[in-house]
Parts: structure tokens; sequence; C-alpha cells
């Protein structure tokens, strides 16, 4: 027994991931750690350093994006949005969706993904909203995270947790100091990130902007302390990169590990700075160890791959996953009279309204974060393949298509006699809108454009029973609502959008989506003044005024009724919440499924502060979700840490809990509570 238990322990330092890094680093001539500082051209990737023959150090090849494979066009699956999945509420859907990206990328060749986003949504017009999967809540981001680049990595696989951090904006991204304070930091917009260090993420990039005046990329209150030693208290390693051409300085005493994509100031220059003494040797080889580890750990030293950037790495299971996660994540914010899910047998003639329905359907946003796919089923055809039409229809965008008895109209839009014909015969009328974003700049405002408000106004005076289908970046305005029925939100919903789409509108799907931000009445509802956003001297100096009072907390601090509430979102069939009961801090209700189909509940729990504590009314603290049967009921329990029922103190820069009586919200929604309870 003594030598089994001796022979365990050795193998287990042999196989140590930073035992074996800080050997192979031991071994390393300060040429060759130099070289690990730096991108290379010419690879084909996004990012490439070459490998070390000699010491057997794999390539890294990195490649964005944050929702799948940007390469060469139609590939790779072009997977819903980071927020468009955020939407699901769903950590099982998340984790799936993360162990197929990063099966896509392995097949690619690549072993670094440039993904996934986890910034908070300060500004409802940021560019790259879209991309991102916290939403407007720092708890849902933190949360989602975990699955989402445990997935990633369970391909062999480095995840890369971006962008670090306040890049909450597109506007002057090269030259905008985000000045927000540490509390505010650390309670709103670090914890996505916190939640990516206690998942074991391999990497971290580093921001455009500034914070507080200084780099983000050499930043050494955020990055050397806040990120390496205050978020990372178990002192694990990962790697620090640059975003591209987001290096200013060789900034490796600060926090940076490495430059992308090229050597401009990670170079020669450090190896000079080793030679004097302006870098130790120990902080060099920190760096390499911080790069080496999580690729040990993870089999990329052991596990060779032999992907290739020529490997179409589509499948008929990921498009059947793309499906389910669009659908899984549409969001029914409105359904009068229960509309919703249409029967076909009780219909006879379908209007279908929008170029967002048709062949000229948005599905993602640009930059970084776009895929192209092979194929993309707008929703058009999508909802004719769920009639039943021949295969040899469904992709018809004719004015009028039928089908036995069932017809189909379509009119793009932007003839209003048109529009008017097809709502005035039709029994329903899906009308569709979209818009999108990109990297590089902000939306102008959160408006539909090109009409497609009109249109749904038009299409609303002449039929009682519109549906709007929504497609977007982010937040939108909904100037139409009280004149439809219903209105379903499927945010950015990649190429399996129409099929997606037409699950839920016919009931195959019972839509479970909750809102991950919020949906104003106006633009700029929450008053940011220019300091605020895009900042003051030509949006150089952005100013975090509003603190802790992000999204919903700012509804709810100056009781204003949004027009859908962050975590909005509505079934097919009703839930009861029953029998709260809260011990220490396990809090414990019952949900009922009390409608006639099986459902999936996502039960929400806030937490409201002790007045002294100087936080906002109620923040969200814990969330599942939970398929139920008609008549079946559960007992839920949430978990109260107390990390939950602390703030950021600034004198000892830790966390402390607050003494007094909290309050425990449980609900469907930020807004729609249906139980409380207090906790001392």
């Amino acid at each position: 027994a003594v030598v089994i238990v001796c022979v365990a322990l050795i193998g287990a330092q042999a196989y140590d991931p930073e035992a074996r890094a800080r050997e192979i680093v031991g071994n390393m001539t300060l040429d060759e750690k130099i070289a690990m500082l730096h991108g290379y051209p010419g690879s084909g990737y996004t990012g490439y350093v070459p490998a070390n023959q000699r010491l057997g150090i794999p390539a890294i090849k990195m490649n964005d994006g944050p929702q799948g494979f940007r390469g060469a066009s139609g590939t790779s699956t072009a997977w819903p949005s980071g927020l468009s999945v955020a939407a699901s509420w769903d950590v099982e859907a998340v984790s799936a969706w993360g162990t197929a990206m990063g099966y896509e990328f392995a097949q690619k060749g690549a072993n670094v993904q440039l993904g996934p986003g986890l910034c908070v949504a300060r500004v409802p017009t940021n560019g790259r909203n879209f991309e991102y999967a916290s939403g407007e809540d720092p708890f849902l981001g933190y949360t989602l995270i975990q699955p989402l680049i445990k997935g990633i990595q369970s391909q062999g696989v480095i995840a890369n947790a971006k962008h670090y951090v306040n890049n909450n904006q597109e506007t002057n991204r090269h030259g905008v100091s985000e000045n927000v304070d540490e509390r505010t930091r650390f309670e709103i917009y670090y914890p996505p990130f916190e939640g990516a260090v206690e998942a074991g993420v391999g990497s971290f990039m580093c921001s455009y902007n500034l914070i507080n005046e200084r780099w983000s990329c050499e930043n050494n209150e955020t990055l050397a302390t806040d990120l390496k030693i205050r978020l990372n208290p178990d002192n694990k390693r990962f790697w620090v990169m640059s975003d591209w051409g987001a290096t200013h300085s060789p900034s490796i005493n600060q926090g940076l590990d490495q430059e992308m994509p090229h050597g401009t100031y990670m170079n020669q220059t450090v190896k000079q700075m080793v030679v004097n003494g302006t870098v130790t040797m120990d902080r060099l080889d920190m760096s390499i160890v911080n790069m080496l580890t999580p690729m040990i750990s993870l089999g990329i030293f052991d596990n060779p791959n032999n992907g290739s950037l020529d490997n179409n790495v589509t499948s008929t299971a990921h498009n059947q996953l793309a499906r389910e996660l669009s659908a899984n994540a549409t969001v029914l914010v409105q359904n009068r009279n229960n509309v919703l899910p249409l029967n076909p047998a009780s219909i006879k003639t379908i209007a279908v309204v929008g170029k967002q329905a048709g062949p000229d359907t948005i599905v993602h946003g640009g930059g970084s974060g776009h895929v192209d796919p092979s194929f993309v089923v707008y929703p058009l055809a999508g909802i004719k393949a769920a009639l039943g039409f021949p295969q040899d229809q469904v992709f018809n965008t004719d004015a009028k298509d039928c089908n036995g008895d069932m017809c189909v109209l379509y009119v793009d839009g932007t003839n209003d006699d048109a529009v008017v014909n097809a709502s005035s015969q039709a029994e329903v009328v899906l009308v569709f809108s979209g818009t999108t974003s990109s990297e590089g700049s902000d939306r102008a405002n959160l408006s539909l454009a090109n009409g497609q408000d009109a249109y749904t106004t038009l299409a609303a005076a002449h039929n009682d029973n519109v549906i709007a289908i929504v497609s977007t970046p982010g937040a939108i305005l909904l100037p139409w609502s009280h004149d439809v029925e219903a209105i379903l939100i499927n945010f950015m919903p990649g190429q399996q959008a129409g099929n997606a789409v037409a699950d839920v509108l016919f009931g195959k799907v019972n839509p479970s989506g909750k809102l991950p931000l919020t949906l104003p009445n106006i633009e700029n509802e929450v008053g940011f003044t220019t300091r605020q956003y895009p900042g003051l001297d030509d949006a150089s100096q952005a100013y975090y005024d509003e603190k802790l009072l992000v999204g919903y907390r700012w509804y709810d601090h100056h009781g204003i009724e949004p027009k859908f509430a962050f975590g909005h979102g509505l079934s097919y069939t009703t839930f009861e919440y029953t029998s709260l009961d809260v011990d220490n801090k396990t809090v414990t209700f019952t949900l009922k499924n009390t409608g006639k189909v099986t459902g999936s509940e996502v039960p929400q729990l806030y937490l409201g502060f002790p007045s002294q504590a100087g936080e906002p009314l109620k923040q969200l603290k814990g969330f599942q979700k939970i398929t139920l049967d008609p008549g079946q009921s559960t007992e839920v329990t949430f978990s109260l840490r107390d990390r939950d029922m602390s703030i950021w103190d600034v004198e000892s820069h830790s966390w402390s809990v607050v003494a007094g009586e909290f309050m425990v919200y449980v609900g469907a929604s930020s807004r729609d509570i249906r139980l409380t309870h207090a906790l001392n």
C-alpha cells in the first residue's frame, strides 16, 4: 500500500501542469522566452505563435470569434450570438453551445478560441452588446460564463475571456478613458471575469480603451492587481493577451503577458529590460508559465491537434443544436388573448411581412463576432416548412404560395398598398423586423430603420392578429407594442433563424427565454449625459456617474416602468409560486405548472440589501431553468453565499458581508415578483 501511494504521489507531481510548465521554462533560452511574448503573421489564423520544436512546445493558433469560427465562408456553424444564448438563462444549453464551438475550433486546427465575450451592457447602443453573454447583469454573466468556458475547454481549446475591462462602447474605443470607481468595477463589471477565473479559463484579452486614464493593457491596477490577485485568490494560471493593436508599451510589469498580433513592444525591448534589470527574469518566466500551464492542463502538449483551416466542421448535429439554442433563447414578451401558439388547422391564410422574413434576413452582427454560414434558413422558409409545404416551395419568395388550402402571402414591406392588401386578406399577420450592429461603431439609436416601424403599424391597422418578430443586437424600441397582439424577440438568432422561430410560432417549442437586458420606452431613457456617454472631449473621457445603477437597477431606483423588464419572458403555460421559506441562507419555494402544456420557467431570486449598504433596490442572486409537465410541481432551492450578501469595501480592497435585514424577492422577472420574505 505504501508503494502504491508513493507511485501515485510521484505521478501527480510529474503531471502537475504548472510544475511541468516551470520545468520547460527552466530549459528555455532568453530568446525562446521573448519569442512567445508576441504574435507572428502568415499562419491563416487570427493570431499565431510558432512552435518551439526543440522543447516540444506546440504552436498557439488563435481564431475569432466569440460565437463561432470566423474563416472560410460556409465551413463552420453560425451560432446564435452570445447575447442570444444568454436569453436562454439555461446553463445546460450554454454548456452544449460551448462544447460544440470548442469542437469546431479544434477541428479547424485552432487551440485558442478568441471568446467568449463577457462585458456587462452598460450602454444600450453599444455595437458589441450582441457578442456579450452577460446581458446587463453581473450575476447572469458570472453564472453563464462558467459552463460556456468549461464547454469550450473540454475540447482541448483554450477559451479567451474578453474584453477586459469596461469595453462598454465602440465610439472612440481606441482612445476613450472609461472612468469608473473601484467599487463599481468589482460589483458590476468584474463578476463575469471572476466567473471565468473560477471556471479555469486559460486566457484573457485586455481591451482597447483606457481605464481611469491608463490603457487597459498596461493598467497595473486592473491587470496585475485586480485580475491576477484580487479576482484570483487561488493563484490560477492564465495569460493576458492584448486585443489586436491594443499594446502601447512593453507592459509585462503591469500584467500583460503577450502582445497581439505582432511584436511592436513585447520584443527585443523586453529582452533589453531583462538584461538591464528593469524586468526580472522571474517576471518574464511567469508570463511563459501563464501560457504553458493551461496548454498542458487542456492536453494541447500531449494530444496533437491535426485539424485544418480547410476542414468543413459543420454537421447535421450542430445545425440541429443551433436551431434548438435559438428557439430556447427566443423571448415571448407579449401574447394578448393567447394568440400564440398558432394552430395551422384553424388558419387558411397567413401573411408574412418584411424583408427580415426573406433572403436578406439579419441573423448576426459584424466584426470579429461574424461567421459566414453555409446556409441560412430565413423565416419565410421556416414557416413554410413548418406548414408542410413541399421542399421545392419552401424557399420560394412569391407574393402568394399555396399548399392545398393553406396559403402564405409574402410582402417585403416596401409598398404600403401591398402591406394593406396582404394584411386584409390574412387571418394572421407575421411581421418581421430587424437591425444589426458591428464591432467598430455604436448604433445611432435603438430604433428599427427602413420603415419597419411604419409597416408594423400599418399591418396592425388592417388586421387584429398581428404578431411581431424582432431580431436585434441589443435593446430595441417597440413603439407599436400596443397595436399588436404578440411580440417575439430572438436577438441575433444564427443560421437556423427561420426554423427556430417557426418552432416557437407553431408551438413545437414552448418559449422559455427571458430578457437579459431591459427594453426601454424611449431613447436614452436612463438619461445619460454626454459626460457619461459617449464622453467629454470628443468621447475621450467617459464618466460612470451612475455607478451601480446599470440596467434594471436604474429603473428600480427611479421608479420607472420599462417597456419590458429584465428577466421577463412568457410561456404558453402558466406557473404558480407558493410556500416561500427562508432558513438562514437557504431559500425554498414551490413552483407549479398550472397550465395545459409542458413548459420551462426561470424563477429568479433577487436580494434587497439593508439601506445603509448603499446598494440598488434589488439585485439578481440566483436563477434556475426548470421544466414541468401540466399540474406538476417541484420544490426549488437557492443557496445564498456570503458573497451574495457582501459589498466591495474600497478601504480593505475586499468583500465585506453586510449586517442587517435583507429582503428576498422571488419571481418571474425583476418586476414580476411573486414572493417576498425578510432575511436577517
